[in-house]
């Protein structure tokens, strides 16, 4: 069974400390049985101060690290050493020197400054909350801050943006792990969507729209049901009755992103679910997502993911399915 190990340290938010163990002991196979066991330790065992007005107790210190397919590390606001100078505190570091080379990091929120002060996103992608993403550029100008992203899998580091971004990164584990199928059982369980549309750059503060401005959800749920349809921008923004030029601002100002990103990023998702579900030729899968022909479908995966749709498929669909 997959060991994914929570790193509780001191000043942890409660709210992301409980992602992990909620969203991964939610996933079970298919005779029920629980897919991750899921394990919080501090550093040296002992009760850990939360931002709220309560401490907790865990069962483990940091020797269990050693034993973890996955460590987690969820944000806390007692991390000043690392915001203050990017050094590693010597606890922490003591404590991250007994993970297994191989092993699965994830930060959440500001988790991911851990990582940097570790040395574990020199040169590499990541993300956080986007109040805090300029102050990891500073810290550490080798690591590729994206702020307008919810979460970086860069393999076997991955980062998220604030709060519930944590939620979106966990399922995108269980997905990746697993397949589509028991990732979004596990989000209806849980109650949360599957995935979200955008990234970060509709939660960043902006002027409030003005009240009688019509949203762009109607149309974006009419776009999810004709998504093997064409669909272009003039069409979209007369379903939605305004100018293209309203349309697609409203667009970006609700999503984060431009309409025809959005549209590819839903064609994208839907031609991965049925890869995993399906034993599809790849001309059906892309002409049922709204691609056309394989060879679109193709060149679009391999952008976003960097994998052909077979290598996808092998990677992600349960092998009694191929």
């Amino acid at each position: 069974m997959h060991r994914v190990v929570v790193l509780a340290l001191d000043g942890v938010v409660p709210f992301e400390l409980g992602i992990p163990s909620r969203i991964f002991g939610a996933a079970r196979d298919a005779a029920g049985r629980p897919l991750y066991e899921v394990l919080t330790c501090s550093p040296d065992g002992g009760p850990v101060r939360t931002e709220a007005d309560y401490g907790i107790s865990v069962a483990h210190d940091a020797s269990v690290l050693a034993t973890a397919d996955t460590v987690v590390i969820p944000p806390s606001h007692a991390l000043d050493a690392i915001r203050a100078d990017g050094l590693l505190p010597a606890e922490i570091a003591e404590a991250l020197a007994v993970v297994r080379p191989g092993t699965r990091m994830v930060g959440i929120c500001t988790g991911g400054y851990v990582l940097a002060a570790a040395g574990l996103l020199d040169h590499r992608p990541a993300t956080t909350h986007w109040h805090e993403a300029e102050q990891m550029r500073r810290l550490f100008t080798t690591v590729r801050v994206d702020p307008d992203v919810l979460f970086v899998d860069d393999g076997d580091v991955l980062t998220s943006a604030g709060v519930a971004a944590g939620i979106d990164l966990c399922l995108h584990l269980v997905r990746r792990d697993h397949g589509s199928e028991i990732a979004n059982e596990v989000a209806r369980t849980c109650v949360v969507p599957p995935w979200r549309d955008g990234g970060q750059a509709q939660y960043i503060k902006r002027p409030v729209p003005e009240p009688a401005a019509s949203t762009t959800a109607p149309t974006r749920a009419w776009a999810m049901e004709r998504l093997g349809e064409p669909l272009g921008l003039a069409q979209l923004a007369a379903h939605a009755r305004v100018s293209v030029r309203t349309f697609t601002r409203r667009f970006r100002e609700e999503v984060g992103t431009s309409p025809g990103q959005w549209l590819t990023a839903q064609r994208i998702d839907l031609a991965r679910h049925l890869l995993e579900t399906t034993t599809w030729p790849v001309d059906r899968v892309a002409r049922h997502a709204g691609f056309g022909t394989g060879a679109s479908l193709r060149q679009h995966l391999h952008a976003t993911l960097g994998v052909s749709p077979q290598t996808y498929r092998r990677t992600f669909q349960p092998a009694g399915e191929r």
